[in-house]
C-alpha cells in the first residue's frame, strides 16, 4: 500500500456454526444457507463450520455441502452436489479452536438440542467469543417447554391448560397417566417432547385410542413430555429483537395444510400457508406485541426470538404456545420473513444481530474498576 492510501478495513470473520446432532438436523443447513447468502461480502468474511449428526466437527473444503450430501431433505440452492466425506476424513474434527480461526463473533445456526438449549452457548462464554443470540440460562429455559411455561404462568402470562409427565411415569402406570391427562385436559390434546422443537416428536390426540403411540412417540425423544390442552383457534406468529429493550414485528399467521402445523407441513409437504400480515385489530396487535416482549424479558432473552401464539376462538384469549431461540432461517421461515415485512430486511436484520450480539458481550463483561 503506498504512503497516505488509506488502510483497508478488515473484514469481520463470522463463524456460522450449522448441522448438530438433533433431528432437526437438515433444517439447521437450510438456515445457515440463508444466514449465510445474507452476509455482505464487502463487511463479512464467512467461517462455514458444521457438525455432524454423530458430532464431528467439520472446517475444511465446503461443510455446507458435504453435510447437505448426506442430507436427504436439503439441497444446495445452486444445485451444487457433493460427495459426503469418508468416514475418518482430515477434515472431521473433535472441536475446532475458534481462538486459532481469529473468529470475531460466531452465528450459531443450530436448531433444539446440542445448539439452541445453551450448551454451545456455554463453550462460546468459556472462550469469551460473542456471540447471536441468548445466553446459557435464557437458551436453556426456553428450550424447555415445562419450565417455559412455568416461567411465564408466574409473570402472569396466560397459556393453554398443560401437564408434565415423564417417561418412567409413563411406562409405569400408563393408566394413571392417561386418568389424568382425561381428568385435567380431555380430548383433543397435544403430547410434546419437552426439549425439541419443529414440531418435531409432536402428536394430536383425539381420543384415548390415540394417546399411547403419542405418548410412546414423545418419550422416544425426551424423558419429558409436555401434554397440552388442545385449543380451537388461529395459530399466530410473532418475531423479537432486540436486548435489554426489544421490540416485536408484526404478525403473520400460519394455516396449516395438515391438522396442524407440523414438522411435515413446515418443511416437506409445502402445503401450509403464512399470510403476512396477520388479519388482526389493532388491539389485538398491540396486545399481542406486548405479550411477546414480555416473554421475551421473562425468559432473560437476548437478539432473537420467535414467539408463537393462538387466537382462542371461544374467547378472544392470546395464549402464547411456543418460544424460540434459534427459530428456523430458512427461505419459508417466519422470523425473517416477519421482519421483511416490518421494513428490515434480512440483510439488515442479519447486520443487527450482529450488533446485538457484540453489545451484548460487552454488557457482560464492563471494563474492570481497577482499568
Amino acid at each position: 500500500m503506498s504512503a497516505g492510501q488509506p488502510e483497508e478495513k478488515r473484514k469481520i470473520r463470522v463463524a456460522v456454526i450449522f448441522g448438530g446432532q438433533s433431528d432437526e438436523h437438515d433444517v439447521s443447513l437450510r438456515s445457515a444457507e440463508t444466514v449465510m447468502s445474507a452476509l455482505d461480502p464487502a463487511e463479512y468474511e464467512v467461517v462455514k463450520i458444521g457438525i455432524t449428526r454423530d458430532g464431528h466437527w467439520l472446517t475444511q473444503g465446503d461443510p455446507l455441502a458435504e453435510l447437505a450430501a448426506a442430507s436427504p431433505m436439503f439441497h444446495l440452492s445452486d444445485g451444487q452436489s457433493v460427495a459426503p466425506a469418508p468416514t475418518g476424513s482430515s477434515s472431521a474434527l473433535a472441536m475446532p479452536s475458534l481462538e486459532q480461526e481469529q473468529i470475531d463473533i460466531v452465528f450459531p445456526v443450530l436448531h433444539g438440542p446440542m445448539g439452541e438449549d445453551g450448551t454451545i452457548q456455554g463453550l462460546f462464554e468459556l472462550i469469551g467469543v460473542p456471540y447471536v443470540g441468548s445466553g446459557v440460562l435464557g437458551s436453556a429455559v426456553a428450550m424447555d417447554k415445562a419450565v417455559t411455561r412455568k416461567l411465564l404462568e408466574a409473570h402472569g402470562i396466560d397459556l393453554a391448560a398443560w401437564i408434565l409427565v415423564s417417561r418412567s411415569e409413563w411406562r409405569d402406570d400408563p393408566a394413571a397417566v392417561q386418568a389424568k391427562i382425561e381428568t385435567e385436559l380431555g380430548y383433543p390434546c397435544f403430547v410434546k417432547p419437552a426439549n425439541l422443537g419443529s414440531s418435531v416428536g409432536v402428536s394430536k390426540v383425539h381420543h384415548a385410542g390415540e394417546l399411547a403411540k403419542a405418548m410412546d412417540d414423545a418419550a422416544f425423544f425426551d424423558r419429558r413430555i409436555v401434554i397440552e390442552q388442545g385449543i380451537t383457534g388461529r395459530e399466530l406468529e410473532m418475531s423479537v429483537l432486540g436486548n435489554d429493550t426489544p421490540i416485536a414485528s408484526v404478525a403473520g399467521e400460519i394455516v396449516p395444510g395438515d391438522e396442524f402445523y407440523s414438522y411435515n407441513d413446515k418443511y416437506i409437504d409445502d402445503r401450509s400457508q403464512a399470510i403476512i400480515p396477520a388479519d388482526l385489530e389493532p388491539e389485538q396487535l398491540a396486545r399481542m406485541q406486548e405479550i411477546a416482549v414480555a416473554t421475551f424479558k421473562a425468559l432473560d432473552l437476548a437478539g432473537l426470538a420467535r414467539v408463537d401464539f393462538f387466537l382462542e376462538s371461544s374467547t378472544g384469549r392470546l395464549l402464547v404456545n411456543e418460544v424460540n431461540t434459534i427459530p428456523g432461517f430458512t427461505s419459508i421461515s417466519m422470523y425473517p420473513k416477519l421482519w421483511e415485512a416490518s421494513g428490515l430486511p434480512i440483510q439488515d436484520l442479519v447486520r443487527e444481530l450482529l450488533r446485538l450480539a457484540l453489545e451484548r458481550t460487552s454488557e457482560r463483561r464492563p471494563p474492570r474498576r481497577d482499568a
